[in-house]
């Protein structure tokens, strides 16, 4: 009797690349006209363009005494001054010959100065002020538009506003801007052994953690997570809860019921729509699935709480953050602390740490090691075709 064809494990590239296809028309997503203040980590849609200079006119960099250069050619010299000029004050007076006038920093120069002298280096006297230093034509002045020029780019489409770019748009008095919205997506568990945190388990049963921690993952990568919910392994309340899911979200993002054992809900609903389940060459997270529901992409990682976490770190973090425009993850070489082996034609990512200039496993290979994951800030990458790795060797990790 001919046994059943062995399913051929997908690669890491090929489902990565299968998950992006899904998730890249998320991109043109809705766009909505936001106040700047509640714009921070959002991404702009629009070319924003100056609509003034600046500065906005000439203004003192330094708090100190606007003067003609020529006046304090040579110094010490002591000038009159012809009065103060504060931060906020309208136009000032021309500035009289062979005078001074006191400046605040960020006040306006007056006409006929050329420079400000910085407090510092001058001395009050009777009837004036003593110039101890002098000063080139155009120190400590700020012209207006050197800056910027109204009309010029200011901040590009597809920027991150980040808390930098918000002060640039509100200097140049923008209070909102045209953002895309965040992608939305909920987070479904299964697994009749899971129970909420703070009640008391019974025999065969454990606390779920991979609905908080999806949540807090897609949050740190700029995410709305707009639902998290748990199944029972029922067909009925799946499906029930996964309508729910799609009808509010942009992709779904559901853990465990995807492997080969019996109850596997989620395997056992999705099959129904079409969904692709099977191992990926990697470990931890071989059994893996993707799906479409009512337009909804559905991505499917295994349910022991390290796979789950790593799934999302290999196949989603690098895709969701290009699509939030955040910076891609951290990836280079370290050298490796302790020797490591690892299993023929799987990619492994280990847990590690860094230490000094390397890098050091914190834990072994089994997925149900989520208490030692505290303990990691990277992943270590181990290619397929490695089974082991001398200590002192060079190996590629990416940042939790």
């Amino acid at each position: 009797m001919s046994q059943p064809a062995k399913t051929v494990a997908r690669s890491v590239e090929d489902h990565r690349e299968r998950i992006e296809q899904l998730l890249r028309p998320l991109a043109t997503r809705q766009v909505e006209q936001l106040a700047l203040h509640g714009a921070r980590g959002r991404m702009l849609a629009e070319d924003v363009r100056s609509p003034l200079d600046l500065p906005v006119f000439r203004n003192s960099g330094m708090d100190g005494y606007a003067v003609r250069a020529e006046s304090v050619a040579v110094t010490p010299v002591t000038l009159p001054v012809a009065g103060v000029v504060a931060a906020g004050q309208g136009g000032p007076d021309r500035l009289p010959d062979g005078a001074a006038v006191k400046v605040m920093t960020g006040a306006p120069i007056p006409p006929g100065a050329d420079c400000v002298v910085p407090v510092e280096d001058t001395r009050a006297v009777d009837g004036g002020v003593s110039i101890e230093r002098g000063r080139n034509a155009g120190d400590f002045a700020r012209e207006a538009g050197t800056d910027i020029r109204r009309g010029e780019l200011l901040v590009a489409a597809g920027s991150l506003l980040s808390p930098h770019r918000i002060a640039a748009l509100a200097a140049v008095g923008i209070s909102s801007v045209r953002a895309a919205r965040r992608i939305r997506a909920a987070v479904l568990t299964t697994g009749d052994e899971l129970v909420s945190a703070g009640v008391a388990l019974r025999p065969g049963q454990i606390y779920n953690s991979n609905g908080i921690a999806l949540a807090a993952a897609l949050g740190a990568n700029g995410i709305d997570v707009v639902d998290v919910s748990h199944s029972r392994d029922d067909p009925a309340e799946f499906r029930r809860k996964l309508s729910v899911a799609t009808a509010a979200a942009d992709v779904v993002f559901t853990s465990g019921g995807v492997s080969q054992g019996d109850f596997e809900v989620v395997k056992e609903v999705l099959a129904d729509f079409g969904g692709e389940f099977g191992p990926v060459a990697v470990q931890p997270g071989g059994p893996q699935g993707v799906s479409v529901v009512d337009g909804i992409p559905i991505l499917s990682f295994p349910g022991n709480p390290v796979s789950t976490m790593v799934s999302f770190e290999v196949f989603a973090r690098p895709i969701l953050r290009q699509l939030s425009g955040l910076a891609p993850v951290p990836n280079y070489d370290v050298a490796l602390l302790d020797p490591v082996r690892s299993p023929a034609g799987r990619r492994q990512f280990l847990r590690g740490r860094r230490e000094g200039a390397g890098v050091r496993s914190v834990s072994g290979p089994g997925s149900h090691l989520v208490a030692a994951m505290a303990q990691a800030d990277v992943l270590i990458e181990i290619p397929a075709e490695v089974t082991s790795v001398a200590a002192g060797s060079l190996v590629r990790v990416r940042e939790l």
